[in-house]
């Protein structure tokens, strides 16, 4: 389960490049963007993170809660994506440039390792999302090869251009929410630091 994700780009950065993608016209949310204009290098559940919605006009963008309560309370942060239609559901796109996962180490003294996924000849990507009391989750599926080393579930993640295909749902749904296919990712071994460790 993804718990844990990063955005190094500037949204100011991030914007520009949509223009530059020729993606449609952003604008934020109640007309104002926000002082919250810096990298977030770790974004974990329950923190506030960069999503943009679909709207007539082009792509809005907000801050918005990562998670919403279950009805157990414990936090909403994956969301199954198999066997389900998102067609009425409010869906977003969540702005990264990685993502970590976890493994368990061969010395049991030891923290876990943790894998910082990275796409592949892109400097950001999108991550399917939806909306649910004000809150996001992220749509998580089978997963790839690049991914299936580390953990059984992969949260779905499409490349900059890809990204209005989840908004707009111009292709089937089972087409968008896929594994990632292979060598999609660059994946890095990190130190507790964050750090690359070498080798």
């Amino acid at each position: 389960m993804c718990n844990e994700f990063q955005r190094h780009k500037l949204l100011k950065d991030a914007i520009e490049e949509f223009d530059r993608r020729g993606l449609p016209l952003f604008r934020w949310k109640d007309g104002m963007i926000p002082n919250m204009l810096d990298a977030q290098p770790t974004i974990r559940i329950r923190d506030s993170a960069f999503v943009v919605r679909g709207t007539g006009e082009g792509l809005e963008g907000a801050m918005m809660t990562w998670a919403w309560p279950g009805p157990r309370g414990a936090p909403v942060f994956n969301f199954r994506s198999e066997g389900r239609d998102f067609s009425r559901s409010d869906r977003v796109l969540v702005l990264a440039d990685g993502f970590i996962e976890y493994t368990t180490p061969a010395a049991p003294v030891k923290l876990k390792d943790r894998h910082l996924f990275t796409m592949a000849g892109e400097s950001w990507f999108w991550i399917a999302g939806i909306v649910k009391e004000g809150c996001f989750s992220l749509l998580t599926t089978a997963p790839g090869p690049d991914v299936a080393p580390y953990h059984d579930r992969q949260i779905v993640t499409l490349a900059p251009d890809q990204g209005m295909t989840w908004l707009n749902l111009s292709q089937p749904e089972q087409a968008i929410l896929r594994p990632s296919p292979a060598g999609a990712f660059q994946v890095r071994t990190l130190r507790k630091d964050g750090v690359v460790q070498a080798g």
